[in-house]
């Protein structure tokens, strides 16, 4: 069990409280299976969690629109609802994938390899992890509103993409605003998820003077950090500023026969959200650590860290003997 832990990157013990791990069965398939993926596991189920409760809201808005019934007598929410709704499920989701890092965000699981000494043998289950989860927690949402998007759409099994009036499908992906142009729409997605990456570090650093208020209040920080970029870089694109919350729920929208248009509309839009956040998270990563993090990253090594690729140095041979004595190399 240890050898395929560490085959993936991760630390030959699973992060289990002393309570659990005197009650964890190692002869059982199922305990094996949980203890060797537990991070994996993790990753997948705050996804999820996240998925669920952001494209539950844009449902809940969307589909409710003019609906009587609802206190003022226009449905229940409006788009303030759904920042909040992707607040507190990044947040919940943070608290359910505590063991794995909690990064939900392929492009912000590939930052932290890239400068926070991740192990890039954890990226590949991470993405694995956080794209299906994010097409399970979309497949929830779609299950739990299908009569109601039956009845928004005006009939059994009808399923349209935006610009079409009655179009559902954004409950799911983004898709842009019709006027915004091809640059607009990357700067859009890019800024947003560098700005995103800039605070996350900013959270994180133990040497930044705002740690001590935010150590322990990590996650519900996020969750105004999320409502905010919503509300301030939401409107134009969707915000999605992560591959498993558009790509997997796109993913799976197709094959639930939204057709090819989830593909084609905005003028094939579909590839902004998939690569964009992957640059901006790197670009707000390396300017947090160019202008203010002080600790070890390839931006403050020489020449950005190449060096060590021809002339290891002592901090890097001491690195690797390290993973070697807890045969994670």
């Amino acid at each position: 069990m240890h050898h395929h832990r560490a085959s993936l990157g991760l630390h030959p013990l699973a992060p289990l409280h002393d309570d659990h791990a005197k009650h964890e069965r190692q002869d059982l398939f199922w305990s094996r299976v949980r203890t060797t993926l537990r991070e994996p596991f993790a990753e997948f189920w705050g996804t999820l969690i996240m998925i669920s409760f952001g494209n539950g809201s844009i449902a809940q808005v969307l589909l409710s629109t003019g609906q009587v019934s609802a206190p003022g007598g226009n449905g229940f929410g409006t788009y303030q609802s759904v920042n909040w709704g992707w607040g507190l499920g990044v947040m919940l989701g943070i608290y359910v994938a505590g063991d794995s890092g909690a990064y939900l965000n392929p492009a912000i699981t590939f930052s932290n390899c890239l400068y926070r000494q991740l192990p890039w043998r954890r990226f590949p289950a991470y993405f694995i992890a956080q794209l299906l989860g994010g097409m399970v927690g979309s497949c929830i949402v779609y299950a739990n509103y299908i009569s109601a998007i039956d009845h928004y759409e005006g009939g059994h099994g009808i399923r349209t993409v935006p610009p079409a009036p009655k179009a559902t499908a954004a409950i799911f992906a983004t898709y842009p605003q019709p006027f915004v142009t091809k640059a607009s729409q990357f700067f859009s997605e890019f800024i947003a998820s560098a700005i995103l990456m800039f605070v996350i570090f900013a959270l994180k650093d133990r040497a930044n003077m705002g740690m001590a208020k935010s150590d322990q209040w990590f996650p519900f920080m996020l969750l105004f950090l999320v409502f905010g970029m919503g509300s301030c870089f939401g409107w134009e694109t969707g915000y999605s500023l992560n591959l498993a919350r558009d790509f997997g729920p796109r993913l799976m929208s197709y094959g639930l026969g939204y057709g090819h248009e989830v593909w084609s509309a905005g003028g094939y839009y579909f590839w902004i959200p998939m690569v964009a956040p992957w640059f901006g998270c790197m670009f707000g990563g390396f300017l947090y650590d160019a202008f203010i993090y002080t600790g070890q990253s390839p931006v403050n090594a020489p020449f950005l860290g190449l060096s060590h690729f021809f002339h290891p140095r002592r901090e890097v041979r001491a690195k690797l003997q390290a993973e070697k004595d807890l045969q994670m190399v």
